[in-house]
């Protein structure tokens, strides 16, 4: 049986006023007070009406997570961290995930259903700034991803090109000359990939080493089929890198597949750098040298911004929060110790 505030209000010998000050953690009742609601409540594991709470204050508790894909390792490891930010609100997570397709894209940031959240963590593709700027049903909106920047809501981050230069610099340092970057993306959802691009042709610039196109391979998706896929198609056509840089680790992993099928060894022929630092990829053979971002660091920036517009500050200027990153340096450009 649910036991009611009320029945606490009787075990204690107090008010409901009282319980409820207790249970929302008012500082004016008494220690004495306190303890005797608060033995109450453990003896009859009384639970908090979260859903009656939410109601009164406008509230569902329910928060969405709007992400491309979920199968894309590092969407489902933010995911985890988003969940577990948002727990300490007492929030539910709706996961979505919206395929980068515009019609539901817009059906997520138009709040998915009336009333079903009370606020958004979105990883656009397909969406622009301008399709955000009337918050479509004014739904508060916390951005991730980097293909609308400075745009209508509080926007979390990482810095690409500085994570691809320095990546494309340690290649460089190790002594590799014919870099190439696999996941390059011309199509205006490629955000990500031109920011990416961009550092990889920075450190070389900086190194003295001229930019070549052959060495640059597309990839329409970014899955490890698309990596092996690109790793392929260089070698049959005669191009041969000795490092290669992928824009995520699911492009390496296949990246590292297509160069074990050709004979290559990794990372003595050629070495192997990968983005995100997904948990595969320290289990891969070699270990894969990657960008980590801090993804904890992330999806608690991004809660605590949704809960600052939940929380009052709605119409406050927008915020840039840059989450930091790090060089996690393994067997695929380092070799075995």
């Amino acid at each position: 049986m649910r036991h009611r505030l009320k029945d606490v209000a009787e075990l204690a010998g107090v008010s409901v006023k009282t319980v409820s000050n207790v249970v929302n953690g008012y500082a004016h009742v008494r220690p004495e007070t306190r303890t005797r609601v608060e033995q109450a409540i453990a003896e009859l594991n009384y639970r908090p009406n979260l859903s009656a709470r939410n109601l009164r204050k406008g509230r569902t508790g329910v928060i969405a997570l709007a992400v491309p894909e979920l199968d894309i390792p590092y969407f489902a490891e933010l995911a985890r961290h988003v969940v577990t930010a948002a727990a300490e609100h007492d929030w539910t997570v709706l996961i979505d995930q919206t395929g980068g397709a515009r019609e539901q894209e817009r059906v997520v940031a138009a709040g998915i259903r009336d009333h079903l959240i009370d606020g958004l963590i979105f990883s656009p593709l397909a969406l622009t700034a301008e399709d955000l700027a009337g918050g479509l049903d004014g739904t508060p909106m916390v951005l991730l991803g980097e293909r609308i920047d400075r745009g209508p809501a509080d926007h979390v981050v990482i810095d690409n090109v500085a994570a691809a230069r320095e990546t494309t610099a340690h290649l460089i340092g190790l002594g590799r000359r014919r870099i190439a970057a696999i996941g390059a993306q011309r199509t205006p959802e490629g955000a990500s990939a031109r920011l990416r691009l961009a550092g990889y042709t920075q450190a070389l610039a900086a190194a003295g080493i001229d930019y070549d196109e052959t060495l640059v391979a597309p990839a329409a998706a970014w899955h490890r089929a698309d990596g092996a896929a690109a790793v392929r198609e260089l070698l049959t056509n005669g191009v041969r890198p000795d490092a290669v840089f992928c824009f995520n680790d699911t492009l390496a992993l296949g990246a590292l597949r297509a160069l074990y099928e050709h004979g290559l060894r990794v990372p003595e022929d050629v070495a192997v750098a990968g983005f995100d630092d997904i948990e595969d990829g320290r289990f891969a053979v070699p270990t894969l040298t990657t960008v980590a971002p801090d993804k904890e660091r992330i999806a608690r920036l991004a809660v605590e911004a949704l809960a600052g517009r939940l929380g009052g500050e709605r119409d406050a200027p927008t915020r840039e929060l840059v989450a930091p990153y790090r060089l996690a340096l393994r067997e695929s450009t380092l070799g075995r110790g």
